[in-house]
């Protein structure tokens, strides 16, 4: 992390250390910011709330939301909950993985996409649904599929 990383993380830090449920909120701050946590800056976080690197590194790595690493330019997401996979979403997720190769949490090679899950999107009367850089995206189909991984090769 270079200095003015750091500056930017540390303001972040200090700006919300003072929150009700403060590491949730400046992990979500620090992501918005950089697209992801950093990984550098959990022992910051952990300074300023003063508890251990271990509890900020444990509340990074539950929540799925949270990434430590740099994702894709696209976030293509697939749900994964019953209704979904009632509906056809392991052969949606199927295609998802052999057409951009990687699994899930993994970032194509050219750094275009990632491909992530999640166990609901509240739309389960829309089964089976995924979302595109933000936008749902509802009654998934084999060929609406094809056109999320398009718009996210680009």
């Amino acid at each position: 992390m270079n200095i003015y990383t750091s500056d930017i993380a540390k303001s972040i830090i200090s700006r919300h250390a003072k929150e009700e449920g403060a590491a949730l909120v400046i992990l979500h701050a620090l992501q918005a910011q950089f697209g992801y946590v950093p990984e550098e800056t959990l022992p910051l976080v952990a300074e300023e709330l003063n508890v251990t690197r271990a509890e900020i590194y444990g509340v990074a790595t539950f929540y799925h939301d949270f990434h430590l690493e740099p994702g894709g330019k696209h976030k293509v997401t697939l749900c994964r909950a019953e209704a979904c996979q009632a509906m056809g979403g392991v052969a949606l997720e199927n295609q998802a993985k052999a057409k951009l190769g990687v699994d899930w949490g993994q970032t194509t090679p050219d750094g275009l996409t990632t491909l992530e899950q999640t166990y609901c999107l509240g739309l389960c009367a829309c089964a089976p649904s995924g979302m595109i850089d933000g936008r749902i995206v509802g009654r998934l189909t084999p060929q609406k599929l094809d056109a999320m991984l398009a718009e996210a090769s680009r």
